[in-house]
């Protein structure tokens, strides 16, 4: 199982290095377990990454909460009762990406408000991008891995 895990850990850093946005990479590696293909993971989480582009909640973030809508609710998340283990999982995600990251907010991770002009070329000349970010989906992955392992 730990081969596997680490499978999924790299396979959404490859896929984010391949410009993916970190949203894609973390639901298109573990959305096809839950039966959303991979090119309809790539639809589906498309508008995520960035913090939604606003430098809101990371994309990883938002993606890894995709994920464990998909493992954790049922036929019964239209009422509030089927949707309490994924709303404990969901903090229980964010309690450890804040132990590890400090926030969940892009434009706090990344130290600049990627929604604007000058924040973008601040991230892009800086290559927060390909440091930051990529980190930040490896946390991402080998948290939610953690938490799927425990189901």
């Amino acid at each position: 199982m730990e081969h596997q895990k680490m499978n999924n850990v790299n396979a959404a850093v490859e896929l984010f290095r391949d410009k993916c946005a970190c949203s894609q990479a973390i639901f298109a590696t573990y959305g096809p377990s839950w039966g959303v293909d991979h090119d309809q993971a790539l639809k589906i989480a498309a508008g995520f990454g960035g913090g939604m582009r606003l430098g809101e909640v990371c994309g990883a973030v938002t993606g890894a909460f995709m994920v464990l809508g998909l493992a954790r609710c049922d036929s019964k998340c239209n009422k509030p009762e089927g949707r309490i283990k994924v709303s404990e999982d969901v903090k229980t995600f964010v309690l450890e990406f804040k132990k590890r990251n400090g926030t969940v907010l892009c434009r706090e991770i990344l130290g600049c408000d990627i929604s604007t002009p000058e924040g973008m070329k601040t991230a892009q000349e800086k290559g927060l991008f390909s440091t930051t970010c990529e980190k930040i989906v490896k946390d991402a992955a080998e948290i939610l891995e953690g938490m799927l392992q425990l189901s």
